[in-house]
C-alpha cells in the first residue's frame, strides 16, 4: 500500500513539475500597428509604453508584399513569405470573375503552421478573429469569417463555444450582439480562454486601428480611440496571464501586419487598360487584368506567356503623362523574387506621392482620394510594423533595430522548444537574455 502511495505521490510530484515549467505564448497582433504607438507619448498606449521598459521592442518590422492582413498574419504563423504560404492577398484573384472570395480558410494555407507544430507535440492552442484560421488545428476558435453570424456559428470551435461566451461572459441573448470590432470585447475572449485553458500558444487578433486609419490615414481621433482600445485590450490580455498564474513562464508579444501611409490620390490602372483594348470588363473577354490590394496592384494575363500583351502594357505605364505616372512605381522582377510575392502575376505597381489603388475600369484613370491604405512594397518606414516581447528570459528596455514578421515565428519556435524546420526566419540577436 505504502509502496502504491508512494508512486501516485511521485507521479503527481512529476505532473505538477511539468505543469509548473510549461511554457506559453501570448501572440496579439493590432491591425495597422505601428512603432510610433509606443515610441510617442501623444498616443494613449499606457500598457505598450510599459512594455517597452519591460521588454524587448523594435524600431521597425518589415511586412510583406503587398503588406496587407492576410499575407502578413499567414508570414507571422509560418515564418515564410507568400510565395511559399500562399496567401497572396486578402481576395483571391478570380480570373473570370469577382465575387468576392477571401482566404478565409486554414487549409488555404500551403506551409507549415505554428498551431499545427504545437498541438503535434501535445500542446494547446487557441486562436481568436485570427485570418485564414478558419478551421484550423485548435481547441478555442474564432476565425476571421467576415463578422456573418451563420460563419462565426460554424467556425467556432469547439461547438457551443459562442453560446458559452454570450452567457458566461457578455450575458446577451444573441451570439450577433458580440462586436469583435471593439477590440477589448476580443481581449475579453482570450482572457476568458487564457484563463480556463491556458493555452501553450494562442493567437489574437485586434483590428479595430486598421479600420479607422483607412477612414482618417495615419492620425484623427477616431485613430487615437482605437489605438487606446487596442492598448487596453493588450492590458486585459496580460491582466488575465498573471491572474492564471503564467506570468514567469509566458512570452507576451504584441506585433502588426502592416503600417499605413496617407491617401490623397485614388488610381484605377484597369482604366489605362480598358483604353488601350487589353481589358473589355471583368466579367468577359479580356487580355490583362490588375487585381489591386490598396497601395499596390499586381497584373494578371489570360494568358500568361501572352508577351505581346505584356510589352503592350508595360509600353503604355511607361508613356503615361506625368501627371498620372508620378503616382506608380513599378516593381522590379528582383525585387519582387526578392520578397517572395505572387509568383503568377506578370507585373505589380507600388503607389507613390500619396496614391492607392483601385479595381474599376470605367471612369477617370486618377481621381482625389482620403483617408490611409498599406499593400505598398514594403521598404518604407511609414509601412513598417512594430513589435514588442516581455518574459522573464527577455531583455529588457532593449532595441532591434529591425526585424521582419516571418522572424516572428523562429522567436515562438524557439520559446516554446519546437521544431518548425520549413521556417526562414531567425531570432533576432540580443531579444533573450
Amino acid at each position: 500500500m505504502k509502496k502504491i502511495l508512494f508512486i501516485a505521490c511521485a507521479a503527481l510530484f512529476a505532473f505538477n513539475v511539468h505543469a509548473e515549467k510549461e511554457k506559453h505564448v501570448i501572440l496579439i497582433t493590432i491591425d495597422g500597428f505601428r512603432p510610433d504607438f509606443y515610441f510617442e507619448k501623444k498616443w494613449h498606449t499606457p500598457n505598450l509604453h510599459k512594455m517597452v521598459q519591460e521588454g524587448t521592442y523594435a524600431f521597425g518590422v518589415n511586412s510583406v508584399f503587398p503588406s496587407i492582413t492576410y499575407p502578413s498574419h499567414t508570414t507571422i504563423v509560418t515564418g515564410v513569405q507568400p510565395v511559399e504560404h500562399g496567401i497572396y492577398y486578402n481576395s483571391v484573384f478570380e480570373p473570370d470573375s469577382v465575387t468576392g472570395k477571401i482566404y478565409w480558410n486554414f487549409h488555404q494555407i500551403t506551409a507549415p503552421t505554428l498551431w499545427q507544430a504545437v498541438t503535434k507535440v501535445g500542446l494547446r492552442a487557441s486562436s481568436i478573429n485570427w485570418p485564414a484560421s478558419a478551421e484550423a488545428p485548435v481547441t478555442y476558435n474564432i476565425p476571421d469569417i467576415g463578422g456573418r453570424r451563420d460563419n462565426m456559428i460554424k467556425y467556432s470551435a469547439p461547438a457551443g463555444f459562442l453560446d458559452t461566451l454570450n452567457n458566461q461572459l457578455f450575458h446577451r441573448k444573441e451570439i450577433a450582439d458580440i462586436d469583435l470590432g471593439k477590440d477589448q470585447n476580443s481581449a475579453k475572449i482570450a482572457a476568458w480562454v487564457i484563463k480556463k485553458d491556458k493555452p501553450n500558444f494562442m493567437t489574437v487578433h485586434l483590428f479595430s486601428v486598421d479600420h479607422f486609419e483607412h477612414q482618417e490615414g495615419r492620425h484623427g481621433k477616431k485613430v487615437e480611440e482605437a489605438i487606446a482600445d487596442a492598448d487596453e485590450g493588450v492590458g486585459i490580455i496580460r491582466q488575465a496571464i498573471q491572474e492564471a498564474g503564467m506570468t514567469d513562464n509566458t512570452l507576451l508579444i504584441v506585433t502588426g501586419d502592416h503600417g499605413f501611409l496617407d491617401v490623397n490620390t485614388n488610381v484605377f490602372p484597369n482604366v489605362w487598360l480598358a483604353k488601350a483594348g487589353l481589358l473589355d470588363n471583368p466579367n468577359g473577354q479580356w487580355k490583362a487584368r490588375f487585381h489591386s490590394t490598396g497601395g499596390s496592384a499586381f497584373l494578371f494575363l489570360k494568358d500568361k506567356n501572352d508577351t505581346g500583351t505584356l510589352l503592350k502594357v508595360k509600353s503604355m505605364l511607361s508613356n503615361l503623362p506625368a501627371e498620372e505616372s508620378k503616382y506608380i512605381r513599378v516593381i522590379t522582377t528582383a525585387e519582387v523574387q526578392k520578397i517572395g510575392a505572387d509568383p503568377n502575376a506578370s507585373l505589380e505597381l507600388s503607389g507613390l506621392n500619396g496614391a492607392s489603388f483601385g479595381n474599376e475600369y470605367t471612369g477617370k484613370a486618377v481621381r482625389t482620394g482620403k483617408g490611409g491604405t498599406h499593400g505598398y512594397y514594403p521598404d518604407c518606414r511609414e509601412i513598417q510594423t512594430g513589435f514588442l516581447c516581455i518574459g522573464k528570459s527577455v531583455q529588457n528596455n532593449y532595441e532591434i533595430k529591425e526585424m521582419n514578421l516571418r522572424d516572428i515565428t523562429a522567436i515562438v519556435a524557439q520559446y516554446l522548444e519546437i521544431q518548425m524546420p520549413s521556417c526562414k526566419g531567425t531570432v533576432p540577436a540580443g531579444l533573450f537574455k
